[in-house]
């Protein structure tokens, strides 16, 4: 028996169809979103990856660790990117790295060789007079990455980005962070205009991370004239901790909090570290899987110079945890990092940058 389909069923029949199809696809993309965003997320982190620099080759390094205690160098100690390969200045300094919501790695670094001279770069201590400073860069180096091994780089400097800049006197340290309300990509520094004070500023970046796109506007206000630098923002909860180093005598390391990312924030007098001597570039992390923070900090007052870190719960109270190799802290095959930030990574994350660099590295089952 032969059968008629009426035309009105054959339409109505492929209308469904294609609904459906579009829905499976729109299922899986979901699934797949979930399951890449699930990558990263805070269960599955159970390693860190800590950036530093050295003054003796102003190039960037990394170093492992598994358990936020022992750290060890993916390279053995030597550089990983050499500075000279992605800088203006053939130097980098201050680097911070940081995990975008997509999961994307951000790395941002000083432009500044200071022995630049020395090693043959310039015919002049700094690339200015120096009626414009210490150091007397313009500019920093952002780097963009999904795996920690191949990375895209940008070169900016603040002077040619923006009208009036340039006098500038100083771009240094650069730290990123996320604008949940704005959803941009936020960047913050230490800026200074010639024969002015060091303070903290920041701007927006865009999505390619090789262009600032505001220009720079002022992140706190120190209460006195005097210079403050180093800014290391973290989200608790609702509200966001600024750690930094004023130079209001020797210089340490100083707390502020708002419930803005970029303005608002409230000073406190009190000092977080308890050394003697003076230390800067404070950074902290988290403990994964715990509600623990280290903040690590950068002693240049003492020689050799070393990091010290405090443990807190609360960032209130913080726990004196010793020095690198002097207490629970530990590295294992380097010495004399500096001005270093840590990102937590998941397991098959940090075995992927380990066997790029032929690295043994272990976890605990």
């Amino acid at each position: 028996m032969i059968t008629t389909i009426r035309p009105d069923f054959v339409k109505w029949f492929s209308t469904k169809n294609l609904v459906l199809h579009l829905l499976g696809i729109l299922l899986l993309q979901s699934c797949s979103s979930v399951k890449n965003k699930n990558t990263s997320s805070s269960k599955n982190l159970s390693a860190y990856l800590m950036v530093y620099f050295k003054d003796d080759d102003h190039s960037l390094h990394m170093a492992l660790s598994t358990d936020a205690k022992s750290f060890t160098d993916i390279n053995k100690g030597k550089a990983v990117i050499a500075g000279d390969t992605i800088a203006e200045q053939k130097g980098i300094r201050d680097p911070h790295i940081f995990r975008g919501p997509d999961g994307t790695f951000y790395l941002s670094m000083t432009d500044l060789h200071i022995f630049g001279k020395e090693q043959g770069f310039r015919n002049t201590q700094w690339e200015r007079s120096d009626d414009y400073g210490w150091g007397n860069n313009r500019g920093f180096v952002l780097m963009k990455s999904k795996d920690l091994i191949h990375w895209s780089t940008a070169k900016v400097r603040l002077d040619q980005a923006f009208p009036g800049l340039n006098e500038i006197g100083c771009a240094w340290a650069p730290e990123i962070t996320y604008d949940e309300k704005e959803k941009k990509l936020m960047i913050y520094y230490t800026m200074r205009f010639k024969n002015g004070k060091n303070k903290l500023y920041y701007s927006y970046v865009n999505n390619d991370f090789n262009k600032l796109t505001s220009a720079p506007k002022l992140l706190f206000e120190y209460p006195k004239d005097i210079s403050y630098i180093d800014a290391d923002i973290t989200k608790v909860g609702k509200q966001y901790h600024m750690f930094y180093t004023p130079h209001d005598g020797t210089p340490g390391i100083k707390q502020a909090i708002s419930s803005k990312i970029n303005t608002d924030y409230v000073f406190d007098d009190t000092w977080i570290d308890p050394e003697p001597k003076a230390c800067e570039a404070p950074h902290i992390w988290k403990i994964n899987n715990e509600e623990r923070w280290i903040l690590m900090y950068d002693i240049y007052g003492i020689k050799p110079h070393n990091f010290g870190f405090m443990e807190t719960t609360d960032f209130k109270t913080f726990k004196p945890l010793g020095h690198f190799n002097e207490g629970v802290m530990k590295a294992t095959n380097f010495s004399s990092p500096k001005h270093a930030a840590v990102v937590s990574l998941t397991k098959e994350e940090a075995l992927r940058l380990a066997n790029h660099w032929n690295m043994n590295l272990s976890f605990e089952k």
